[in-house]
């Protein structure tokens, strides 16, 4: 295993490109907050920038971005395709409306963020996922992308997207923290070479409270959080932080001056109750039994 020695310390995808091994998310910031916290995390040292279509502020994060004063060649910057732009016309149109939000001339690496369902398009769902997977090898071929990957599919929608294509996905981001390891993804996607990214690594929060966590964290003189980040990494995972505040942002990066010991990952493996975040419940599920199921996003509750 690579040696992480701090927030940007790279890890390897499966075409070459490196990324660093814990980002910055943007989930659920306000477009008028995100400008000032993307160059806030910039500032204290983030250099890898999670962000999406449906965020509904691109524009800001490009904005902070500029702010920054760093070369955009500094950064890695993710973006991820909308669920009502899938099909190959529709995802490379979409792509270029990302890049003008964000005011680039490539991504680091751009995801679908949901699969197209059988819920929702019946039998039509694999050739939608087929198709929006065309265009993104396009996107990725014209040099436009650096890498290109998935969000929340399932092994069986993984499976089916890769039958289509000529390129296996170098990134799933899936949820992962103490309570969901989704371990059959996780293991289906690395014996496949794909990298994991963790969204919700803290729970959305509902898990700094664990006594177990906390105990652990105290013995370390650490958060629950950095516990938790630090956590996520000895397993593996590429980590997406999320915080507006700046002393968070600092806390948040200082979690390789300790590890945690075989016992105590142990321990916070034992929380693993399959259960997502709160919020995950905007999304109904279709009760696939291989972890991520099928889904009917509901943004407005967003």
């Amino acid at each position: 295993m690579i040696e992480l020695t701090n927030i940007n310390s790279k890890m390897n995808l499966n075409n070459g490109t490196q990324i660093p091994c814990v980002g910055y998310g943007t989930f659920r910031t306000p477009a008028d907050v995100a400008e000032k916290a993307v160059a806030d995390a910039i500032k204290v040292g983030y250099r890898h920038i999670d962000t999406a279509a449906v965020y509904g502020n691109e524009e800001a994060v490009g904005k902070g971005i500029k702010d920054s004063g760093i070369d955009r060649k500094d950064l890695f910057v993710t973006s991820k395709l909308w669920n009502d732009n899938r099909g190959y016309e529709s995802t490379k149109k979409a792509f270029q409306e990302t890049l003008d939000r964000l005011q680039m001339d490539y991504l680091d690496l751009y995801l679908i963020h949901w699969p197209a369902n059988q819920k929702q398009f019946g039998t039509d769902a694999s050739k939608i996922n087929a198709e929006t997977w065309r265009a993104m090898e396009a996107i990725l071929k014209d040099g436009q992308a650096r890498a290109i990957g998935v969000s929340n599919f399932n092994n069986e929608r993984l499976t089916d997207l890769m039958d289509h294509g000529t390129i296996i996905p170098a990134v799933n981001q899936i949820e992962f923290n103490p309570h969901i390891h989704q371990q059959k993804i996780v293991d289906f996607d690395r014996s496949h070479g794909i990298k994991l990214e963790a969204w919700s690594p803290l729970g959305s929060g509902t898990l700094l409270k664990d006594p177990v966590v906390n105990k652990i964290a105290e013995a370390h003189n650490k958060s629950a959080a950095q516990v938790e980040l630090r956590w996520g990494l000895q397993h593996g995972m590429i980590e997406l932080a999320k915080t507006i505040h700046e002393q968070r942002m600092k806390e948040n990066m200082e979690i390789f001056d300790f590890e945690l010991s075989a016992d105590e990952m142990k321990e916070i493996d034992e929380l693993d109750q399959e259960k997502h975040s709160l919020w995950y419940h905007d999304f109904q599920w279709n009760g696939n039994p291989d972890g991520i199921g099928d889904y009917v996003a509901t943004p407005d509750k967003w």
